[in-house]
């Protein structure tokens, strides 16, 4: 009877702990989710042209095989037209291999502008991620302030707890004002860097 007794408890404990653990991944599943979404979303904004332009970016240009094809083409080129008299063959491009040049400059042109344009829309998604990331620590510095507040004032309602003056607790139940954090970040900046630059 006795075992039976001990083991009614352990058994609810894991209960408990397997049903806290599955609303935990729920939570983060449902978190995933929502960054999944987000994500859809932003490729959904993007132009037809555009998804174009960053397969090709990503699939083809931005891949180890494509600098060794093209160190390929060039070095075929060249060796080509070097061994063309050799051989009694007419040349398609005499040195210092002029169409060649032209060609590479065409293609880098073209491989430049596509990382451009690719790095611009990745550029605005990085800060749409930035902001919401401020807001998010912002919203997170305020839960915080708040829970501050509150076991502040639950240390003063309670007569078992004596009662004394806490001053890093007053100061972090205020929020942070982010223009006056920003502010006095880029003056102590510049006077670092003012500083740094005076004996020069």
């Amino acid at each position: 009877m006795k075992k039976k007794h001990k083991s009614q408890p352990q058994e609810v404990d894991i209960e408990q702990k397997q049903q806290d653990l599955t609303k935990l991944l729920d939570i983060v599943e449902k978190d995933i989710d929502n960054l999944v979404a987000i994500r859809l979303s932003a490729e959904r904004e993007a132009g037809k042209h555009q998804q174009i332009i960053e397969r090709v970016t990503y699939n083809l240009l931005g891949r180890p095989y494509t600098l060794y094809a093209i160190m390929l083409i060039v070095l075929c080129w060249i060796i080509y037209n070097i061994a063309c008299p050799i051989f009694g063959l007419q040349r398609l491009d005499p040195p210092p291999f002029s169409d060649l040049q032209g060609l590479v400059s065409f293609i880098a042109l073209l491989t430049t502008t596509a990382v451009l344009i690719t790095q611009n829309r990745q550029g605005k998604l990085d800060d749409q991620r930035s902001h919401l990331d401020l807001e998010m620590s912002m919203l997170v510095e305020r839960k915080v302030s708040k829970v501050i507040e509150l076991l502040e004032e639950l240390r003063r309602d309670m007569p078992t707890v004596k009662d004394r003056h806490d001053t890093q607790a007053e100061i972090m139940k205020e929020s942070a004002d982010p223009a006056q954090v920003l502010s006095t970040f880029q003056q102590n900046y510049e006077d670092v860097v003012n500083g740094e630059q005076a004996p020069f």
